[in-house]
């Protein structure tokens, strides 16, 4: 995974409530066990219409938005477990989704996958959907060691909840393999006292 630290980026609003792992990425597409290539069917039945060609009302088919800030409504992730739901979005490009509230296991799916979920108030989500409609280009920034979000033209400064274990991870790119890996010293050190 990537290190996080600091991001600035323009953001990517999905004003639904309710959404579902089925409607991240459709069951059809969750055939393979690589994480690659699952970007090209994130919100599929939502970007495409059935014989393949870009629907013109969606957002992430409309140019004048991107980034990889994802805003989303209330429940985001909810449904299933599949963990390919955060593959589909790290894979298209976001680094962050920011929603009123995640289903916990969408939660530590994104956070194993290097994405980073803040949860906001719901006042403060209709200020930040309000912007974006105005100004599509419209900035965030996260300070991820500070635990700080904040919407400069929103007036909006968030600090954030992170488990600490996850922060580490993050900060320093780590999956759970990397961070054993990166203990790997101090592990055989304790086997040898061990013994």
């Amino acid at each position: 995974m990537e290190k996080f630290k600091l991001l600035e980026s323009s953001m990517v609003p999905i004003h639904v409530e309710n959404v579902d792992t089925d409607q991240i990425i459709p069951a059809r597409f969750l055939k393979a066990t690589d994480r690659k290539g699952f970007g090209e069917n994130l919100f599929r039945d939502w970007r495409f219409e059935t014989d393949g060609t870009p629907k013109a009302d969606f957002v992430l088919n409309d140019p004048s938005f991107s980034g990889s800030i994802l805003v989303a409504g209330n429940n985001f992730g909810c449904g299933s477990s599949r963990e390919h739901a955060a593959w589909a979005l790290a894979d298209y490009g976001f680094k962050v989704v920011v929603s009123s509230f995640f289903a916990d296991i969408f939660k530590g799916n994104a956070l194993n996958n290097g994405i980073l979920p803040i949860q906001v108030s719901t006042e403060e989500l209709r200020q930040i959907f309000e912007l974006i409609q105005t100004e599509k280009t419209s900035v965030a920034k996260i300070d991820l060691e500070a635990q700080h979000f904040s919407v400069p033209k929103a007036n909006l400064n968030i600090p954030f909840e992170l488990n600490a274990y996850k922060k580490m991870c993050l900060l320093n790119g780590y999956d759970d393999i990397d961070y054993l890996l990166s203990q790997k010293e101090a592990i055989e050190a304790f086997e040898q006292n061990r013994a």
